[in-house]
Protein backbone atom coordinates (compact mmCIF):
# COMPACT_ATOMS: atom_id res chain seq x y z
CA UNK A 1 0.00 0.00 0.00
CA UNK A 2 1.02 3.39 -1.03
CA UNK A 3 2.71 5.85 2.12
CA UNK A 4 1.55 9.20 3.09
CA UNK A 5 3.16 12.09 2.37
CA UNK A 6 3.11 14.91 4.60
CA UNK A 7 4.45 18.76 3.89
CA UNK A 8 5.16 21.54 6.33
CA UNK A 9 4.63 25.30 4.98
CA UNK A 10 4.83 28.56 6.44
CA UNK A 11 7.41 31.26 6.77
CA UNK A 12 10.43 31.41 7.73
CA UNK A 13 11.29 30.85 11.77
CA UNK A 14 7.45 29.91 12.36
CA UNK A 15 8.61 26.36 14.29
CA UNK A 16 8.03 24.15 11.54
CA UNK A 17 11.91 22.55 11.66
CA UNK A 18 10.89 21.65 15.71
CA UNK A 19 7.27 20.71 14.67
CA UNK A 20 9.05 18.23 12.04
CA UNK A 21 10.77 16.55 14.87
CA UNK A 22 8.44 16.09 17.27
CA UNK A 23 6.18 14.81 14.69
CA UNK A 24 8.89 12.23 13.81
CA UNK A 25 9.32 11.07 17.22
CA UNK A 26 5.39 10.77 17.68
CA UNK A 27 6.00 8.54 14.62
CA UNK A 28 8.38 6.25 16.11
CA UNK A 29 6.76 5.95 19.25
CA UNK A 30 3.82 4.31 17.31
CA UNK A 31 5.60 2.25 15.22
CA UNK A 32 4.70 4.09 11.59
CA UNK A 33 7.75 3.07 8.92
CA UNK A 34 8.48 7.05 8.48
CA UNK A 35 11.22 9.31 6.93
CA UNK A 36 11.75 12.84 7.30
CA UNK A 37 13.55 14.68 4.80
CA UNK A 38 13.32 18.91 3.79
CA UNK A 39 13.37 21.46 1.05
CA UNK A 40 15.87 22.53 -1.09
CA UNK A 41 17.93 19.29 0.12
CA UNK A 42 17.05 15.63 0.79
CA UNK A 43 19.19 14.00 -1.61
CA UNK A 44 23.25 14.53 -1.96
CA UNK A 45 22.46 16.63 -5.30
CA UNK A 46 19.99 18.73 -3.50
CA UNK A 47 21.78 19.22 -0.79
CA UNK A 48 24.35 21.23 -3.43
CA UNK A 49 21.49 22.56 -4.51
CA UNK A 50 20.49 24.07 -1.34
CA UNK A 51 24.49 25.37 -0.75
CA UNK A 52 24.36 27.62 -4.09
CA UNK A 53 20.34 29.04 -3.76
CA UNK A 54 21.32 29.94 -0.20
CA UNK A 55 24.64 30.74 0.01
CA UNK A 56 24.62 34.94 0.56
CA UNK A 57 27.42 34.93 -1.70
CA UNK A 58 25.34 34.39 -4.12
CA UNK A 59 23.31 37.92 -4.49
CA UNK A 60 23.53 38.58 -8.16
CA UNK A 61 21.45 35.36 -9.12
CA UNK A 62 18.49 35.85 -11.17
CA UNK A 63 14.75 35.35 -9.86
CA UNK A 64 14.46 32.47 -12.88
CA UNK A 65 17.95 30.89 -11.88
CA UNK A 66 16.60 30.53 -8.16
CA UNK A 67 13.12 29.05 -9.68
CA UNK A 68 14.54 26.36 -11.80
CA UNK A 69 17.35 25.31 -9.04
CA UNK A 70 14.53 24.72 -6.39
CA UNK A 71 12.84 23.30 -9.14
CA UNK A 72 15.75 20.71 -10.11
CA UNK A 73 16.20 19.77 -6.36
CA UNK A 74 12.74 19.40 -5.49
CA UNK A 75 12.51 17.09 -8.70
CA UNK A 76 15.93 14.94 -8.04
CA UNK A 77 13.85 14.43 -4.21
CA UNK A 78 10.79 12.91 -5.72
CA UNK A 79 13.08 11.16 -8.20
CA UNK A 80 15.51 9.39 -5.68
CA UNK A 81 13.71 9.75 -2.62
CA UNK A 82 9.94 10.82 -1.90
CA UNK A 83 8.54 8.54 -4.61
CA UNK A 84 10.64 5.28 -3.52
CA UNK A 85 9.71 5.65 0.09
CA UNK A 86 5.90 6.50 -0.95
CA UNK A 87 5.79 3.03 -2.88
CA UNK A 88 7.50 1.18 -0.27
CA UNK A 89 4.72 2.01 2.32
CA UNK A 90 6.72 4.91 4.19
CA UNK A 91 5.51 7.73 5.51
CA UNK A 92 7.00 10.53 3.92
CA UNK A 93 7.34 13.99 6.47
CA UNK A 94 8.84 16.72 4.54
CA UNK A 95 9.86 20.34 5.83
CA UNK A 96 8.62 22.71 2.72
CA UNK A 97 7.61 21.20 -0.80
CA UNK A 98 6.08 22.85 -4.07
CA UNK A 99 3.59 25.74 -2.02
CA UNK A 100 6.66 27.36 -1.08
CA UNK A 101 7.90 27.81 -4.46
CA UNK A 102 4.73 29.07 -5.39
CA UNK A 103 5.02 31.65 -2.50
CA UNK A 104 8.47 32.44 -2.70
CA UNK A 105 9.77 32.70 -6.17
CA UNK A 106 5.77 32.82 -7.81
CA UNK A 107 4.60 35.92 -5.75
CA UNK A 108 7.60 36.69 -4.00
CA UNK A 109 9.70 37.39 -6.98
CA UNK A 110 6.80 38.37 -9.12
CA UNK A 111 7.56 34.88 -11.56
CA UNK A 112 3.85 34.61 -12.00
CA UNK A 113 2.35 31.55 -9.88
CA UNK A 114 1.19 29.86 -13.45
CA UNK A 115 5.13 29.99 -14.42
CA UNK A 116 6.63 28.40 -11.10
CA UNK A 117 4.01 25.72 -10.80
CA UNK A 118 4.78 25.16 -14.56
CA UNK A 119 8.75 24.31 -14.22
CA UNK A 120 7.57 22.16 -11.10
CA UNK A 121 5.34 19.77 -12.17
CA UNK A 122 7.61 18.70 -14.49
CA UNK A 123 9.57 16.72 -11.82
CA UNK A 124 6.74 16.08 -9.44
CA UNK A 125 6.03 12.75 -11.46
CA UNK A 126 2.48 13.45 -9.96
CA UNK A 127 3.13 13.95 -6.93
CA UNK A 128 0.91 15.38 -4.70
CA UNK A 129 0.93 16.24 -0.03
CA UNK A 130 -1.78 14.14 0.87
CA UNK A 131 -1.71 16.51 3.88
CA UNK A 132 0.04 19.98 4.12
CA UNK A 133 0.04 21.53 7.63
CA UNK A 134 0.54 25.52 6.87
CA UNK A 135 1.88 27.09 9.79
CA UNK A 136 -0.01 30.77 10.53
CA UNK A 137 1.89 33.66 12.15
CA UNK A 138 2.97 36.68 11.27
CA UNK A 139 6.23 36.30 9.12
CA UNK A 140 7.95 39.65 10.67
CA UNK A 141 7.68 38.63 13.91
CA UNK A 142 8.96 35.03 13.06
CA UNK A 143 12.00 36.48 10.65
CA UNK A 144 13.31 38.90 13.78
CA UNK A 145 13.27 36.03 16.22
CA UNK A 146 15.53 33.86 13.40
CA UNK A 147 17.59 36.32 12.64
CA UNK A 148 18.10 37.18 16.55
CA UNK A 149 19.25 33.53 16.70
CA UNK A 150 21.52 33.53 13.31
CA UNK A 151 22.75 35.80 10.61
CA UNK A 152 19.72 34.31 8.07
CA UNK A 153 20.55 33.27 4.83
CA UNK A 154 20.44 34.70 1.63
CA UNK A 155 16.30 34.33 1.38
CA UNK A 156 15.70 35.21 5.19
CA UNK A 157 17.80 38.20 4.23
CA UNK A 158 15.74 39.80 1.47
CA UNK A 159 14.35 41.71 4.40
CA UNK A 160 10.59 42.38 5.91
CA UNK A 161 8.87 43.70 2.62
CA UNK A 162 10.26 40.68 0.81
CA UNK A 163 8.88 38.38 3.36
CA UNK A 164 5.28 39.92 3.83
CA UNK A 165 5.06 39.48 0.26
CA UNK A 166 6.08 35.85 0.02
CA UNK A 167 3.05 35.50 3.33
CA UNK A 168 -0.05 37.14 1.12
CA UNK A 169 1.51 34.61 -1.82
CA UNK A 170 0.48 31.86 0.58
CA UNK A 171 -2.82 33.53 1.60
CA UNK A 172 -3.72 33.56 -1.86
CA UNK A 173 -2.63 29.67 -2.34
CA UNK A 174 -4.75 28.91 0.63
CA UNK A 175 -7.48 29.96 -1.08
CA UNK A 176 -6.14 28.56 -4.77
CA UNK A 177 -5.03 25.38 -4.00
CA UNK A 178 -6.58 24.03 -0.83
CA UNK A 179 -6.78 20.47 -1.46
CA UNK A 180 -5.49 19.00 1.48
CA UNK A 181 -4.33 22.09 3.36
CA UNK A 182 -4.69 21.87 7.05
CA UNK A 183 -4.29 25.94 8.68
CA UNK A 184 -2.31 25.16 12.91
CA UNK A 185 -2.02 28.26 14.65
CA UNK A 186 1.76 28.26 15.23
CA UNK A 187 1.68 31.70 17.17
CA UNK A 188 1.02 29.43 19.78
CA UNK A 189 3.14 27.15 22.42
CA UNK A 190 5.04 24.71 21.06
CA UNK A 191 2.83 22.08 23.05
CA UNK A 192 -0.15 23.27 21.14
CA UNK A 193 1.07 23.34 17.76
CA UNK A 194 1.96 19.80 17.88
CA UNK A 195 -0.86 19.84 19.19
CA UNK A 196 -3.13 20.77 16.62
CA UNK A 197 -0.39 19.25 14.14
CA UNK A 198 -0.82 15.88 16.10
CA UNK A 199 -4.74 15.78 15.64
CA UNK A 200 -4.42 16.33 11.25
CA UNK A 201 -1.60 13.66 11.23
CA UNK A 202 -3.69 11.19 13.10
CA UNK A 203 -7.07 12.06 11.16
CA UNK A 204 -4.61 10.96 7.72
CA UNK A 205 -2.79 8.01 9.00
CA UNK A 206 -5.62 6.46 11.12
Amino acid sequence: MRGKFITLEGPDGSGKSTILNLIGDYLERKGIDFIISREPGGTVIGEKIRDIVLDNKNTNMGPETEALLYAAARGQHVYEKIMPALESGKTVVCDRFVLSSLAYQGVGRDLGIEKVKMINDFGLRGIYPDLILFFHIDPELTLKRKMLKEAGDRLEQEGAEFHRKVYQGYMELLKKYPKNIKIIDADKSINEVLRQSIIEVENLLF
